[in-house]
């Protein structure tokens, strides 16, 4: 049932020092910040087909429900993508890991039943091509599943986060953008917005330009 772009390169977004570095941090945030709990959350009640953008190196994998009957999981990064393929191996549910990028997933227009983006919003070059192809391959009433992190509420850190991605923030952080508006641009995109909820992560401790997130799930119309 997929059919794959003959547009978009085999390694459309490239950052092996940064994906190593990730690759252990993100292990580790799922511990010690309480990102496998909003993980469980963000991926409670699925089923059908899903499509997973900006799979990294596969920590959702494990926490699908049984529900689930497959995961199409992009990754456009090389090195993130081969630690996905071993997490694919070990998750209780069939999961196929892709090569492609966000601005054109490499699927047919309403194949899934839900589709899912976790902290990957902030790294992609355009946002709302992004949005548009997950509108496009969803059915209409499928569900999208949404954890990133973004524009703070406060109006020192969101001053903070704008000049950092003016300047080092992407160069250091594989592409992130800290101030991107997750609630706006998915409304913008034409999904109904369903439940959500602002977190901060971690809880406790020291706050930085990425802790403020938002969890929670949007719809694309059913008459769409």
């Amino acid at each position: 049932m997929r059919v794959r772009s003959t547009n978009v390169p085999r390694d459309a977004v490239h950052h092996p020092v940064f994906a190593r570095v990730y690759a252990k941090f993100s292990v580790s945030a799922d511990s010690r910040a309480g990102v496998a709990t909003y993980r469980r959350e963000l991926l409670s009640g699925l089923s059908g087909r899903v499509i997973e953008i900006g799979a990294g190196n596969g920590l959702n994998f494990t926490h699908y429900p049984s529900a689930v009957s497959e995961v199409v999981a992009i990754e456009p990064e090389r090195t993130l993508r081969k630690l996905a393929v071993d997490a694919g191996q070990r998750a209780d549910v069939p999961v196929d890991v892709v090569p492609g990028a966000a601005e054109a997933l490499p699927v047919k227009s309403e194949a899934f039943d839900a589709a899912v983006v976790s902290l990957v919003l902030c790294s992609v070059r355009d946002v709302r091509r992004a949005l548009s192809e997950i509108r496009r391959v969803l059915r209409p009433g499928g569900e999208l599943r949404f954890f990133e992190h973004g524009l703070a509420d406060g109006r020192t850190m969101a001053k903070t986060q704008r000049a950092l991605d003016r300047t080092v923030w992407p160069l250091f952080f594989g592409g992130c953008h800290t101030a991107r508006d997750t609630i706006a641009e998915i409304e913008a995109a034409g999904f109904d917005l369903g439940v959500y909820r602002r977190l901060r992560v971690p809880e406790k401790g020291p706050r930085t330009p990425a802790s403020p997130c938002v969890l929670g799930v949007a719809r694309r119309p059913v008459g769409d």
